[in-house]
């Protein structure tokens, strides 16, 4: 799909994102490595896949997210072509596993 991320610099972003203890500390860090729009469009994204997965049209996703067809067509192509990253956070979004 897109050029290999797999390197050095994404393996530490990655290591760091995991080590993240609560929420608050993910807040801070996201505030600052990520621009406001940049968290709220993934944001956004993993909620526009969640919609798809319960089976929303995307009239329907629009309405509910705002996000755009084009945003929604090009999750839709990751969750059936993708790496399976959405779908493999979809259970924990199902079950409530995602605390407060």
């Amino acid at each position: 799909m897109a050029a290999n991320i797999h390197d050095e610099l994404t393996d530490q972003l990655f290591k760091v994102i995991l080590q993240l203890k609560d929420k608050e500390q993910c807040y801070k860090f996201f505030e600052d490595i990520c621009t406001i729009s940049e968290l709220k469009a993934m944001a956004q994204r993993l909620e526009v896949a969640r919609l798809l997965d319960e089976g929303c049209i995307y009239e329907n996703i629009v309405e509910k997210t705002g996000a755009s067809t084009a945003t929604i067509s090009r999750v839709k192509r990751c969750l059936v072509y993708g790496a399976d990253g959405y779908k493999s956070v979809m259970p924990l979004l199902k079950d409530k596993k995602i605390e407060d």
